[in-house]
């Protein structure tokens, strides 16, 4: 019997993690699987000898960077189909990525090929219009937001919700109550500052110094980066010399720490889902912005947020992702106990909201049942 085949893409490092899980779902699911990808180190982990592009070459954020790096856009796209042409998959798997992976859709819609998506493009928040788009090349749609399985229905477009996979992934990690994470990166005994600024070259260039500069000179806590696996040493000792950083253990770092400055995205949630109270900050380009702002159509940039509806962590956004903000923010969530508990509070209410986890498995089980 012939193996089946999967061409999976995903763009950024959350795309890696969560293609990493529904892969190994798949895997045990069954074993006659052959893979072809568009990933990072946590997918080629499971499928050696099977990527194509790496996700350190795919990052480009903002409406300017995207532009100024049109050309490598446009040639990734091209080689894209012609590489999944010649490996003749029977069915697509894109995670997120939307401005390639749409454009991927369509393109292998066209030539008959079955298309799945996990992890839905943000249109709730801007470009609502590519639902109409979605609805004609995507074949399957796995949402892990609660409120998108009823935005789509209001396009007539029936989507599976599998719960989110941060659930699976965060519940992996405890409290270290033997030391040994401290040990391990000479940290002393005060409690953690965690400081998150991206993964992205570009975003930790902007935010990275405005945050730190807003912890400084703050004695009671020891202060910690956590560092992009994608990105070198070398990159975060030329924006600052003197913090500890520690790569590729952020998960590890946010279940030991006790406050966090955060920069929007997937990490508002993990951060959220680790217990940890956090101040979100959000800084690009006033051309970027100044666009963003007309065309997004929602009341809030943290997922934290965006989920429970209602303001439980604090954005600080473009002018106001400042150091003396930041750092207003950050003294409350330490020392105002009530608003701490209050902030832990809505943590659970989130976490009851996402509900239970398993959301690889299902997305492995629907694939499976429906590709042939």
């Amino acid at each position: 019997m012939s193996k089946t085949k999967l061409y999976i893409i995903a763009g950024e490092a959350s795309g890696d993690l969560h293609a990493s899980n529904l892969m190994q779902a798949l895997v045990d699911q069954n074993g006659e699987l052959e893979f072809r990808f568009w990933g990072g180190d946590k997918m080629q982990a499971i499928a050696k000898g099977g990527l194509v592009r790496h996700i350190n070459d795919l990052a480009f954020m903002g409406f300017l960077e995207v532009l100024m790096n049109i050309r490598t856009i446009l040639g990734n796209i091209s080689f894209c189909k012609k590489d999944i042409e010649e490996f003749a998959p029977d069915a697509l798997v894109l995670i997120d990525y939307p401005g390639f992976n749409l454009r991927i859709a369509e393109w292998a819609k066209s030539k008959g090929i079955k298309v799945y998506y996990y992890i839905s493009p943000q249109v709730w928040a801007w470009k609502q219009n590519r639902v109409h788009k979605i609805k004609k090349v995507v074949d399957h749609m796995y949402v892990i937001l609660p409120f998108e399985k009823d935005f789509y229905k209001k396009f007539d477009y029936d989507v599976d919700y599998v719960g989110h996979p941060l659930l699976d992934e965060t519940a992996k990690y405890n409290f270290d109550t033997t030391g040994e994470f401290s040990k391990k990166h000479s940290l002393d005994e005060r409690p953690i500052l965690a400081v998150l600024p991206g993964s992205r070259k570009q975003e930790v260039s902007k935010k990275l110094p405005i945050m730190l500069k807003a912890v400084e000179g703050l004695t009671s806590h020891q202060i910690v980066i956590a560092g992009a696996p994608t990105l070198s040493e070398e990159f975060y000792k030329e924006l600052n010399p003197s913090t500890k950083i520690i790569f590729g253990e952020t998960y590890e770092l946010l279940s030991n720490s006790h406050v966090a400055v955060v920069t929007s995205g997937t990490a508002t949630l993990e951060t959220a889902l680790f217990k940890v109270p956090q101040v979100v900050c959000y800084k690009s380009s006033q051309v970027s912005y100044s666009i963003a702002k007309r065309l997004i159509k929602v009341k809030f940039i943290s997922l934290v947020n965006l989920i429970m509806d209602a303001e439980v962590v604090k954005e600080l956004i473009q002018k106001e992702c400042n150091p003396v903000q930041i750092k207003a923010e950050v003294e409350r969530l330490i020392k105002d106990k009530k608003y701490r508990e209050k902030v832990i509070s809505d943590y659970d209410k989130l976490e009851q909201i996402l509900g239970g986890g398993g959301a690889s498995k299902k997305v492995a089980q629907s694939l499976l049942k429906t590709i042939h």
